[in-house]
């Protein structure tokens, strides 16, 4: 099934409570399961990876299926390396082809007992737990995903003699990195990081109630309406001024592109009261890389040629984001490519160039990647628009179609 989508006017005026973070969440249930005592969650996130994490973390069964969620299977496997027996940790094809040799060899040289059960360095995995064991200090590469990092920092004050974990070679996503930091220290875990080091002793986690803010990365869209807009007065309900969340950078990256946002008592407004398209956007987006591909619809839609670097992880999540972006905004006439490569760091440069134009309906397909679908949605409120497999979205934000129709958006399927 497809959605035909369309926005009534490009003037928007409306109200939205966003639902609980995912990232946060995850996080938050993994300490809840590690913890002596249980502890009430409010807020928590509906999206089906948060889901499927809690199902997973009270299941019996020897055989868990993780699906398409990355957080959920790499999480996971840290946790099974502790509590579980012998388990097998499996995921949906896509999952199959996502690497995960980086976190099983960091396990490995902790003691722990893991089988690849088809092709090495990929799901899906055998996991024997009790066999890991702390009181070392472990170096992982920090250049390739920050979750495998959160997972071991997860597990660590439950491991006998803590951990040391030396972080090599550039950190992407450190914001959350920070973000896992931060909620284990308001659960009563310390730890100190110096340098690339980060320690933590053996500690146990203290059980607190806990409320999960609002997902910046679902604001993102939002945002993008408003820069597309002619005119916006939103209101975004959950969201945090002082927030754990790399995303939360939304506020600084919106005002080139006329949005303004205003912190209220239950969240932010955005305003929009003019048009305004820059010549050029630069940003380095290694600490939010979950907001390119809304960042790269966003500067197409308007004609502002955007250098987008900090990429480096893109090509492995729910599909080759990068090569997806490519494909879908050239159906306008709009192109994303290599732009230039630091011959030092080897930084690469995208360049996304081009004004989004069709006298056709696009057609814009998802890749079974939630984001994709979210992404392209805002480009409605420029032209009629058509998006493949729309519900992919329930994977972080189920009520993602209905909130938008709150504003404006109609839907035929």
């Amino acid at each position: 099934m497809n959605y035909k989508l369309h926005f009534s006017s490009n003037i928007l005026k409306g109200e939205v409570t966003l639902a609980g973070s995912k990232s946060i969440s995850n996080r938050v249930l993994i300490i809840q399961a590690l913890c002596n005592t249980d502890f009430k969650i409010d807020a928590l996130a509906n999206a089906n990876d948060t889901e499927l994490l809690a199902h997973l973390l009270k299941s019996n069964e020897e055989v868990l299926d993780a699906g398409p969620a990355g957080t959920t299977f790499r999480f996971m496997t840290a946790y099974l390396t502790l509590f579980g027996g012998n388990s097998i940790l499996t995921g949906s094809e896509r999952m199959k082809q996502r690497p995960i040799k980086v976190l099983v060899d960091a396990c490995r040289k902790l003691g722990a007992t893991i089988h690849y059960l088809e092709n090495e360095g990929f799901p899906p995995l055998n996991i024997i737990s009790g066999t890991i064991s702390g009181g070392k200090q472990l170096a992982i590469p920090a250049n390739t995903s920050s979750q495998y990092i959160s997972a071991l920092l997860l597990i660590a004050p439950i491991l006998s003699g803590g951990l040391s974990l030396e972080l090599t070679g550039k950190i992407v996503s450190k914001p959350y990195i920070e973000m896992t930091l931060g909620l284990m220290q308001y659960f009563g875990v310390s730890h100190k990081w110096e340098n690339q080091v980060i320690v933590i002793t053996e500690q146990a986690y203290q059980a607190k109630p806990f409320i999960v803010e609002a997902d910046w990365s679902a604001a993102s869209y939002y945002y993008s309406l408003a820069a597309l807009s002619d005119q916006a007065d939103i209101y975004l309900n959950g969201l945090f001024e002082n927030s754990l969340q790399g995303d939360s950078a939304l506020v600084d990256i919106f005002e080139s592109f006329g949005v303004k946002t205003h912190f209220t008592k239950r969240g932010i407004r955005l305003i929009k009261n003019q048009t305004l398209s820059p010549d050029a956007f630069h940003y380095d987006f290694i600490l939010c890389p979950d907001l390119a591909q809304t960042l790269a619809v966003v500067c197409a839609g308007l004609g502002t040629k955007g250098y987008f670097s900090g990429l480096e992880t893109l090509r492995i999540k729910e599909t080759d984001r990068i090569q997806a972006l490519e494909n879908e905004i050239s159906k306008g006439g709009c192109h994303i490519s290599l732009f230039s490569t630091d011959s030092i760091t080897g930084k690469e440069v995208f360049e996304v160039s081009g004004k989004f134009e069709s006298s056709d309906l696009p057609v814009f397909k998802t890749y079974e990647d939630h984001r994709m679908a979210m992404a392209f949605a805002p480009l409605a409120l420029l032209m009629p628009i058509e998006i493949e497999e729309p519900m992919v979205v329930v994977k972080s934000y189920p009520d993602f179609w209905t909130d938008f129709q709150h504003l404006g958006l109609t839907i035929n399927d």
